[in-house]
Order: C-alpha cells, then structure tokens, then sequence
C-alpha cells in the first residue's frame, strides 16, 4: 500500500493549541463540500451546519494506557494497553498490549508468545497470542494475560500515562487529551475530532437548531507508523441517539458524526434498510469504498497521517475524490496534523 500524500516537514502539532495562544476552537477548519474547499476556524462550525442537522460525539474519556515495563535481562520497554481483550470482555487478568520503543519512535518486535514483561506494582503481563492473527509473520497488538488480576481502569489511574508520540515536544498531562464532554472512561487514545468543541460552541449549535446527541466508542491504539485495519473496539448506542439519527435521516437533514469513532459506531448500529437501533457490544465494522455509509452524511475529523487506514472511513462517507483534494489542500495550506493539530468536516 502506498501513501495518498506526502506531509511536508513541521507539519505535526507538537503541543495543544492552548500553548500556541490559539484557543480550543480556534483551530483551523477546512470545510470540504463538492463544489470546493474553504477555510475558517473551528468556531465558524455552527454557521457551517444548517437547522436541523444532528452533530453526534463520542463520550469517551481517555485513559492512561501508557505503563513502563521491564522484559527479562532488564531492557526497559513501553507498553500501550488498548483495553480488555474482546474475546474475554470484562475479564480482569487478559489485556490487548502493544509493545513500543522506549524512545517512542515504533513499535518493539521483540514480543513474542510467552515473553513476561513487568510491570509496576508487582503485576506480571505475559504475551499469550498475536491480536489480531498476523498475515506477515509479526503482529503489532498482542493478547496478554496479567498476573495478579488486576482491575483494569483503577490499574491504569494509579500507574499509567497518557499514549504519546515522538512527534510531541514533550508528555503532556491526560486532562489535554479529553474532550469537554467526556464522561465514560475507556479510551486508550483521545477520540480527537472533538477537542475543538467548547461548551460555547455547544450552546451555539444548538441555539441554531442543530442538536447534539452522544454514543460511545472506547477507542484502543491506532498506529502513526503503520498501514492496518482498525481492530475491534467497544461501543454502545442509544436508544434516543438511534431516534434522531433515523429522524435526521428522514427528515432530509445531515448526521454529522464527530469523529471516526463516531462513524464506526453508528454505521454498526445501522441496518442495510437505513435504520439506525440501539446496540451495543463490540464492532469490527471495517468502512471503505465496498461498504459506504448508510446513516452518516457529514464528518468532523482530524488529520491523518498519510498511512492511517482511517482515511479509507472517510472516503466511505465522503468518496475518494473529495478527501483526496481536501487533504491536497490541507497540504498546500500548511495545516496541522494529529490529535492537538487542525480540522476538516466533510459535507459531501
């Protein structure tokens, strides 16, 4: 698979807007429509939608999934936790791990089955079987069993840190990695299209008529470095979003999903009749050109990097021919890239 563009150099957000004097939802926005691209900031969102369109946004709160490790011999290791193993949902002792460098420039190869890595507080992990099964021989996530069983999130609160990049200038604390309206803790990296969001944004949507509705999607750990699929993730979708989504729909106005995560969730939801129920469970929905979207038909999201499967998402919402000369034009204005840089919504 080869890269759809090339980002120019400098081109990563090194730090959150806020310390750049720039304010949340100041950002910039590349609003992406058939008839052209223009720019503004993140706060012309409301003026961009219209009465009657529904913005839908991920009430997940990011967790601190970054814990220091220990292999044997005394190598120090990274370990990023996406969450509890799917095939074990809610099991205390069986954990989804990625192993990363400790200079965070890449994932670390050396996992293997049987490989004991420790981790604070006395917990063992041990790396049980590649996740998913690998297709090349070697496999990024691994499934991994803790000794003792620990419970996951209160582990994670006492001995983790944010999941950070080496495109950043420095750690940064977990509160710059939520959004305003997170409330469900879970997510191994930040559901990063909302941060913009300001609760004076928020009033300002609805003041115009557009309403605002919430699903859930614990995202795991998305890779900077690699082309791959999303793997499985945990989601719930309610009954009231459900309505207003199917409402939206037939009412001829736009759903606007807030993010990928979003996407996922609520094309998960959604039958091959157009109708959106509730549910909730674990999706391995994968989108692209062979499985467009069905409910959404709008999308606020960040920028990816030039190898993110997410951009294949985007195309299921917006087709190809729009994100490629969005992303051409996010390019050629300089903006920037990953979860504290600049924005799109595509409204095709």
């Amino acid at each position: 698979m080869t890269a759809r563009f090339v980002l120019p150099p400098a081109s990563a957000a090194t730090e959150p807007p806020e310390v750049r004097g720039v304010a949340r939802d100041q950002v910039r926005l590349l609003v992406a429509r058939p008839s052209g691209v223009t720019h503004g900031r993140f706060a012309d969102l409301p003026a961009v939608l219209q009465p009657g369109d529904l913005v839908v946004v991920n009430t997940s709160a990011t967790v601190p999934a970054a814990l220091a490790g220990t292999l044997p011999g005394g190598d120090l290791v990274g370990v990023h936790v996406a969450g509890p193993d799917d095939v074990r949902d809610g099991a205390a002792g069986a954990w989804v791990v990625e192993l990363r460098r400790v200079d965070g420039s890449g994932p670390d190869r050396s996992g293997r089955p049987g490989l004991p890595v420790a981790l604070p507080g006395g917990v063992l992990l041990t790396l049980r079987a590649p996740y998913p099964a690998p297709t090349d021989g070697w496999s990024r996530l691994w499934r991994a069993a803790v000794e003792p069983a620990v419970p996951l999130l209160p582990y994670l609160r006492e001995h983790g840190k944010p999941v950070a990049y080496s495109y950043l200038a420095r750690p940064r604390s977990l509160a710059d990695y939520q959004t305003v309206y997170a409330t469900e803790p879970g997510s191994a990296e930040m559901a990063s299209a909302g941060r913009p969001f300001t609760t004076e944004l928020l009033v300002r949507l609805m003041a115009r008529g557009v309403a605002v509705a919430p699903i859930v999607l614990h995202a795991g750990l998305s890779s900077p470095e690699l082309f791959e699929p999303p793997t499985p993730e945990r989601f719930a979708v309610g009954e009231g979003t459900a309505r207003l989504v199917t409402g939206a729909r037939a009412g001829g106005h736009r759903v606007v999903a807030v993010g990928t995560t979003v996407v996922r969730a609520l094309e998960t939801a959604t039958g091959e009749d157009g109708v959106t129920r509730p549910a909730r469970g674990w999706t391995r929905l994968v989108l692209g050109e062979d499985r467009p979207a069905r409910a959404v038909t709008g999308l606020v999201t960040g920028l990816h990097a030039p190898e993110a499967s997410h951009l294949h998402l985007l195309d299921a919402v917006a087709g190809p021919a729009l994100v490629d000369a969005s992303y051409a034009a996010a390019v050629a204005g300089r903006y920037r890239w990953h979860e504290f840089g600049d924005s799109m919504v595509f409204l095709p």
